[in-house]
């Protein structure tokens, strides 16, 4: 199998493979409808040109991303959150040949700079097209563009190609055991590599995706008792809103298998999983776009380890270094470099960037190659499970001394105070930093209750240097386009000086 699109051959024809509300197709429909469109495509864009996809979460968007594959094009999935100049610039960077987009996003953008399709007016004479050829590339050709959310700086573009995608589905439907009767709820921006996989997964196995664009948490779980679903991932804040919510006993009783990327899950979130659903595996991963996934932890140590990251994935090899690149000791921190197929080529016309995260594998790696050096310390255990501790550049120095946001915010969420919390490195003539966290109250608590036990827990639990000087409350921390938890925004927004801060 050397392209994307041909993983809509492994479903029986037959058998369901993508719901959107109340449309659906089987896999003989689907490969049918995306060899047309490509066919379609074929007369607006060359092969290799670059077809960015601006659309919401459905049927169309799903068939447009497999027909640019077929058609020998690199697709360009833009996050349907993202407006007008955001859009400018993926469109601008990746060099887009053409946009396929509706009519009411098109007028948002000022002057795009590549010819536009639109869903209400070429739609129909797309897949009224003659079906494209199959003998487009595959294989180590780029398949796709994924654009970061653009929360540090403009967004970037990964490289990902054909293999990398393939070898991802095969991979975590191998860990996960995705089945050929499993219904996946795809709830996260197809943009997103975590959501984008999803679909990859399913059809990898002959499962059915079931697209859901939610608005609130609780349509998710509405979408998991109305479909069947037996496979929900997620990331963290959604997590944390997902188990404060009742659940119907078939919802909870149908899902096998749970999963969770995109940040570290609070422990007393992992624990509220267990208890809510204990029936269903709970894989705890990591993963980086630069390399689409990294590291799951066994669902059976969820209970034993709820802190970790877990172990490689299969096909991919982890590593954790010291700065000259050796390895570290077990309980040593040191940075994880994730080696192997899954590596994607680089930053998409970005050599610089791409030379500082995309280095040759250390020498103690067995594959070799090129790999990517994540920035993020992680420690390894004896059992060889790591665990994450936190990127270099959010460190926070503090007294002469380097403290972790990660172990301050777990230090947060064990008060019981705090359902979502950031913690943020200040700068202070005297200390360096001071420590700012940025809370939402447990449920059942105000603001002043919240700080009061959280204050209490962290003098009691906390070495001095890592008690907060300020606390801020807020009802529910921003997210980013993918619906991680927007730390750049936060330090943007509140690390001004803590002489300005309200105090406890």
């Amino acid at each position: 199998m050397q392209r994307i699109d041909q993983l809509l051959g492994r479903g029986a024809p037959n058998a369901p493979a993508l719901v959107d509300r109340d449309r659906s197709l089987d896999y003989g429909e689907m490969a049918a409808r995306v060899a047309a469109i490509a066919g379609g495509l074929s007369a607006h864009a060359a092969p290799g040109d670059r077809v960015a996809i601006w659309l919401p979460k459905g049927l169309e968007a799903v068939l447009a991303l497999f027909a640019v594959s077929r058609a020998g094009c690199v697709a360009v999935p833009v996050n349907p959150v993202l407006r007008g100049q955001q859009v400018d610039h993926i469109l601008a960077d990746s060099g887009a040949a053409l946009l396929l987009t509706h009519r009411q996003r098109a007028a948002a953008l000022a002057a795009p700079p590549c010819p536009l399709l639109l869903v209400e007016e070429d739609w129909d004479a797309l897949e009224a097209s003659p079906p494209a050829g199959d003998d487009a590339p595959g294989g180590d050709r780029l398949a796709a563009l994924l654009y970061t959310s653009g929360s540090t700086g403009l967004p970037k573009g990964v490289m990902v190609t054909h293999a990398n995608m393939l070898v991802g589905a095969r991979s975590v439907a191998t860990y996960l055991g995705t089945r050929a009767d499993d219904r996946v709820l795809a709830v996260l921006p197809l943009s997103f590599d975590f959501g984008l996989s999803q679909v990859t997964t399913a059809f990898h196995a002959g499962a059915c995706a079931v697209l859901l664009d939610y608005l609130m948490p609780r349509d998710v779980v509405q979408a998991v008792a109305r479909h069947g679903i037996t496979q929900l991932a997620a990331v963290p804040p959604l997590w944390v809103q997902l188990v404060a919510l009742e659940w119907p006993v078939g919802a909870v009783a149908g899902l096998r298998t749970l999963s969770n990327s995109g940040g570290r899950l609070p422990v007393p979130t992992v624990r509220a999983l267990r208890a809510l659903f204990p029936h269903a595996r709970l894989h705890l991963m990591y993963g980086l776009t630069e390399a689409f996934r990294s590291t799951t932890l066994p669902p059976e140590l969820a209970d034993s380890h709820p802190d970790s990251i877990g172990r490689a994935i299969p096909d991919a090899e982890i590593l954790v270094v010291r700065p000259d690149g050796s390895l570290t000791d077990d309980g040593e921190p040191g940075e994880l470099v994730h080696c192997g197929p899954l590596v994607s080529l680089g930053y998409w016309q970005d050599p610089e960037r791409t030379a500082q995260r995309f280095r040759p594998a250390p020498p103690a790696s067995r594959l070799g190659g090129m790999a990517v050096w994540s920035g993020d310390t992680v420690v390894r255990d004896a059992d060889g499970l790591l665990r994450f501790v936190g990127r270099e550049d959010e460190t926070i120095k503090t007294m002469g001394t380097r403290v972790s946001p990660t172990e301050i915010e777990e230090l947060a969420y064990q008060s019981g105070a705090v359902a979502q919390v950031v913690a943020l490195g200040v700068a202070d003539d005297m200390a360096g930093h001071r420590i700012r966290l940025v809370a939402s109250p447990a449920k059942g608590l105000s603001p002043v209750q919240a700080e009061k036990q959280l204050k209490a827990h962290m003098k009691r639990e906390a070495a001095p240097y890592m008690q907060p000087a300020s606390i801020i409350w807020l009802e529910q921390l921003p997210v980013s386009a993918n619906g991680k938890l927007d730390r750049a925004g936060l330090r943007s927004a509140y690390a001004q000086t803590i002489a300005s801060a309200r105090r406890g």
